[in-house]
């Protein structure tokens, strides 16, 4: 079982930065992928960003893309994702999920744990 804890979510204006880090209890953490969604009120969950478990592979939403990136250090099992030149429409609750292949994947059925959310919220 992995346990996932989401932190850094926040309120911020449009055109600014903010970083969620999201801290895995695996000791095995380098064999997940691990990913990024978010959910906003009334729309289904949607991919954003991927690593793979070395961190080699990175894959982002295009409408995210060259504005956000994803990132993770092994060594302190933790993955992040820097969120710059933020959005209103990016205004949602952000989750991060482990992917047991190590791949990565942007369909979320594909991530077997979650972790309970983060309110990012971008005031325009």
């Amino acid at each position: 079982q992995v346990q996932l804890v989401e932190s850094g979510g926040g309120l911020v204006q449009a055109g600014g930065s903010l970083r969620l880090s999201c801290a895995a209890s695996e000791r095995t953490f380098s064999r997940y992928a691990m990913g990024w969604f978010r959910q906003a009120p009334g729309k289904e969950r949607e991919f954003v960003a991927c690593i793979s478990g070395t961190g080699g592979r990175t894959y982002y939403a295009d409408s995210v893309k060259g504005r956000f990136t994803i990132s993770r250090d092994n060594a302190k099992n933790t993955v992040y994702l820097q969120m710059n030149s933020l959005k209103p429409e990016d205004t949602a609750v952000y989750y991060c999920a482990a992917e047991p292949t190590g791949y990565g994947s942007t369909r979320y059925r594909e991530y077997d744990y979650w972790g309970q959310g983060t309110q990012v919220t971008v005031s325009s």
